[in-house]
């Protein structure tokens, strides 16, 4: 479903990505670990119009889409949840999730998905009329994921949703995210500095340091493999 190829941005004279390649399969989860500073954000910035790439391709869907314009990307179903969350502060729950849905005109459908919002997150319909910046660090990024759904994507990039999160909340946004995969088959590219968490959802990983691919395997490999768990798994 969306494959990158030699892909390379730099900040001014930085160089952030030295030509990275991955592929994510449609219906799977991928996840890219790595330290702070690794390129990981950066990525799906780059492969969400955020960023400009200074060479290599984004193919998403069988369609180059490098430097492709932010709405355009998200018109053809691929959505991305910003480090941080990014939820508008003055505006309600309910308002919030109608910004995710600005680029459709299919009423039904869009109220089908504010209430299967809703049913995977119950905390936001009891907030529903809450200003965003009132709710937790948890309830926000419950709020910008279900955002996101809102543009019914068929690939869903998470930049670490953990961030900031109390652990209760943690497990169950990440009991969604899978429940998301599994019953929608949304494909899902995940970044996330709990790597434990994360190859535990995943079927795929990518392990990146500075802005280089230095390994990938299954999920279940990375788990096991030495060098990860020291690096990365805290073993």
């Amino acid at each position: 479903m969306l494959e990158i190829k030699d892909l390379q941005v730099a900040y001014g004279s930085i160089k952030a990505l030295h030509g990275i390649s991955l592929k994510v399969p449609a219906k799977s989860i991928v996840t890219l670990i790595g330290a702070n500073g690794a390129g990981k954000s950066t990525t799906l910035r780059a492969i969400s119009g955020l960023i400009k790439a200074k060479a290599g391709q984004v193919i998403y869907d069988g369609a180059d889409i490098t430097n492709l314009v932010p709405h355009k990307i998200v018109s053809r179903h691929l959505c991305h949840v910003p480090e941080g969350r990014m939820v508008f502060s003055n505006l309600t729950v309910q308002e919030n999730l109608m910004m995710g849905a600005y680029l459709r005109r299919d009423k039904a459908g869009i109220a089908e998905d504010v209430e299967y919002a809703f049913a995977i997150f119950p905390r936001l319909k009891e907030r529903i009329s809450q200003p965003a910046g009132t709710l937790s660090g948890g309830e926000q990024q419950m709020l910008a994921i279900a955002r996101a759904l809102m543009g019914r994507p068929r690939c869903l990039m998470l930049d670490e949703p953990s961030l900031g999160i109390a652990p209760m909340l943690v497990r169950a946004i990440f009991d969604q995210i899978v429940a998301i995969n599994k019953e929608r088959g949304i494909t899902v590219l995940l970044v996330e500095q709990n790597a434990n968490l994360a190859l535990a959802i995943s079927h795929y990983g990518y392990v990146l340091e500075t802005g280089r691919v230095i390994l990938e395997d299954t999920a279940e490999a990375l788990r096991r493999n030495p060098q990860v768990r020291e690096a990365y798994l805290g073993e």
